[in-house]
């Protein structure tokens, strides 16, 4: 939990631009859902500058503000919680190389006077009604919580300090702060306008001068807010249980699955005399990016290692595919637990324990495949033998990501499935997400921006989280993720659905450059089953993972699911600004003169599963809002925007603004060497024979993902 990350000097320039005080009352807003008041808006225009103009002329500007931060982890808290810190400065310190972290209380007071004359604990201060604590109290409470193995640091080698800033105040007004019966101790010092030479001194004792992201970055991933890939976690596990660490309440929802499985479920090594009959539906709802893939595959291992039988299932091919081939490579039994919606037209005999079902909002009225005999087909909706596969069954779900008209699953769906069966359904809601850097600000501006939630988007502002840019051409975005992606990021391309898709040519099955804007051509990824090109273009379900993935644009169906550093998204004029709002296109196609290739006639969406005799205006719009909702929600460090149509373009450039705010572009060459962990290859062939279960003593590192 924090309101803003970023060193002194980019607080300085954001400030300079009149985008600090914006940013941090939206965020704000969001966790308190009310307006800061004009007290505390002025306060962070003051204290935070004031401060940070100090460790500029420190020589510390690099020294990383994270202001409003939790002092320990897995708290459920808001802007105000007495348990915030005002400001967590953190660097290198300079003797011993560990982290440096100083506790910041911020006070605006000019005059403060004692309640009691016997004790300085607490405080009279004009324009405050109720009396004060004296700061030194509230950063020694901050101080143990910070220092603890709660803390973000859980316990690890760092130094740590804190201190009170009254930049307004002079040691005279204040005398009673600072008196010899003050309390004491590493957190409790005082500074005034008085103190400001013994503030800089101190300032620079503290930390070193470079090195300052490098323990920034290790502290944002102890809390959880930069984390590794969901299948880089998976390849680092090699199927280990311990993948992921969960917290508050991802952690509560995932126990009460297996509390509940040991008690509706036989023991596998003592199978019951009498069967306990009762059905469990655990259903899970929350937006993208709010850990249900991490609580799913986490309770899979769980039960597993119990002896439990269980599978997940997926309406996502992407997905599904880049855990059996990317992660489970090579591991036949690992792969083979992992499956789709639609294979469960035969129930199972007997009924497995417990199914898995994610990204249930892409459920389907029936289970039907191109490739089946129509016979074979589901004859009953498809979330009924999803249930009748087993005994329990756990939906995770987002109805926000329903980007095609056959998607039906809904909360209701599921509730009145549970009935005919008569199970008892337990429902959860996830709040807090982890996608895109941990930026609910950014998360909100994209739902805004599209229209998918209500409220202008308004200008972007950076919080050090996550950053967006506009490219002018398709060159420069197809650059910009190359460049990282060699550096070493992970990155992709995607793009709305608005050229034809041509199917693999000839005996080399060629990919034809359908994505075609001005003289710059590339393709779609393939629509294939297996690799084309021969052999040098991966087939679609493994596009998001296979090294040459790259060379090949991505669309929403690829793309749900997965994530990668850097995303770059190309809007087409299926959705284009017009006259201060979105205007929705469908296209049409020309023939060419080669057999099986297709142009584009007029602009706008070419997407064969949203054509007017599908869906209804409405319906279209608010599936394309949502399809590129899931594309800008792909990125975990930074988003590149591209629209073909100059008017949006230009819409988009005057949200974000200009880049050029070097400590927010977080470039493969400006991230710390702590956060620049390149996308693993897969794992070798054999892998399953050495799979480890829970206790085995695994020296895998400690991941958490959400």
């Amino acid at each position: 939990m924090l309101l803003l990350k970023l060193s002194a000097q980019d607080l300085l320039t954001l400030d300079s631009r009149d985008r600090m005080v914006p940013h941090l009352a939206a965020r704000w807003r969001h966790f308190r859902g009310a307006d800061a008041s004009e007290s505390e808006r002025s306060a962070w225009a003051e204290s935070l500058v004031s401060l940070a103009n100090d460790l500029v002329a420190a020589g510390r500007g690099n020294v990383e503000m994270i202001v409003e931060c939790a002092a320990t982890l897995d708290e459920e808290i808001c802007p105000g919680d007495p348990r915030l810190i005002d400001v967590v400065l953190i660097g290198r310190h300079p003797e011993r190389h560990v982290p440096s972290v100083q506790l910041v209380e911020l006070k605006r007071w000019s005059t403060a006077s004692r309640v009691e004359q016997a004790t300085a604990d607490l405080l009279r201060v004009p324009g405050i009604k109720d009396a004060k604590k004296h700061p030194a109290l509230q950063l020694g409470a901050y101080y143990e919580a910070f220092t603890s193995a709660r803390g973000p640091f859980q316990g690890a080698d760092f130094e740590c300090g804190g201190f009170a800033y009254l930049h307004g105040a002079t040691d005279e007004s204040v005398r009673t702060l600072i008196d010899v019966d003050a309390p004491t101790g590493a957190y409790a010092r005082i500074y005034t306008s008085d103190r400001r030479e013994q503030l800089l001194f101190d300032l620079r004792k503290n930390f070193a001068a470079e090195g300052q992201a490098s323990m920034a970055e290790r502290m944002l991933q102890n809390m959880g807010l930069h984390n590794t890939p969901l299948l880089d976690a998976m390849i680092w596990s090699r199927g280990a249980d311990t993948v992921f660490t969960l917290r508050g309440r991802q952690k509560e929802v995932a126990d009460q699955v297996l509390e509940t499985a040991s008690k509706v479920l036989p023991d596998p090594g003592r199978p019951a005399l009498v069967q306990d009959e009762r059905r469990v539906v655990f259903l899970v709802t929350g937006g993208a990016g709010t850990g249900k893939s991490a609580i799913g595959l986490q309770i899979k291992a769980e039960l597993e290692a119990q002896g439990r039988t269980v599978m997940y299932a997926s309406g996502s091919r992407a997905f599904n595919g880049a855990l059996q081939e990317h992660v489970g490579y090579g591991d036949r039994q690992f792969k083979e637990t992992f499956t789709y919606f639609s294979s469960f037209v035969t129930p199972p005999d007997p009924p497995l324990d417990v199914l898995i079902c994610d990204e249930a909002h892409r459920l389907r009225d029936r289970s039907t495949n191109r490739f089946w005999k129509q016979k074979d087909w589901g004859t009953g909706p498809q979330v009924d033998e999803l249930l009748a596969a087993s005994r329990l069954t756990v939906f995770f779900l987002d109805e926000g990501q329903s980007v095609r008209p056959h998607d039906v699953g809904t909360v209701d769906l599921i509730k009145d499935a549970a009935a005919r069966h008569d199970a008892m359904v337990v429902p959860y809601k996830l709040r807090e997400q982890f996608r895109c850097g941990g930026s609910d600000a950014y998360v909100r501006w994209v739902r805004a921006l599209l229209g998918v939630a209500d409220g202008e988007p308004g200008a972007w502002r950076p919080d050090g989280l996550m950053h967006i840019e506009v490219a002018d051409t398709p060159e420069e975005l197809e650059q910009i993720i190359r460049t990282e992606a060699l550096a070493g990021a992970s990155a992709r391309m995607v793009a709305g659905y608005c050229w034809p898709w041509t199917k693999p040519l000839g005996k080399e099955r060629r990919l034809e450059a359908d994505v075609r804007i001005g003289e710059w051509h590339r393709p779609w990824n393939a629509d294939s089953e297996s690799f084309c090109e021969n052999g040098m273009a991966p087939p679609s379900k493994i596009w998001s993972v296979h090294e040459n993935g790259l060379d090949q644009i991505g669309c929403v169906y690829t793309a749900q699911g997965l994530e990668w550093d850097w995303c770059g998204v190309i809007m087409g004029e299926d959705m284009v600004r017009r006259d201060g709002r979105w205007e929705f296109r469908r296209g049409k196609e020309k023939k060419t003169a080669e057999a099986g290739i297709k142009r584009v006639a007029e602009p706008g969406s070419f997407d064969p599963k949203v054509k007017a005799g599908s869906v209804d205006d409405e319906e279209f719009a608010r599936l394309v809002r949502h399809a590129y909702h899931v594309l800008m929600t792909r990125a975990s460090r930074a988003t590149v925007l591209y629209s073909t149509d100059k008017e949006t373009r230009e819409y988009l450039k005057e949200l974000i603004g200009k880049v050029e705010i070097h400590g927010l572009r977080p470039t493969w060459e400006n991230l710390p060497v702590e956060a620049r962990k390149p996308r693993l290859p897969r794992p070798g062939r054999g892998r399953g024979k050495g799979r480890r279960r829970k206790g085995a003593g695994s020296q895998e590192p400690d991941l958490r993902l959400f």
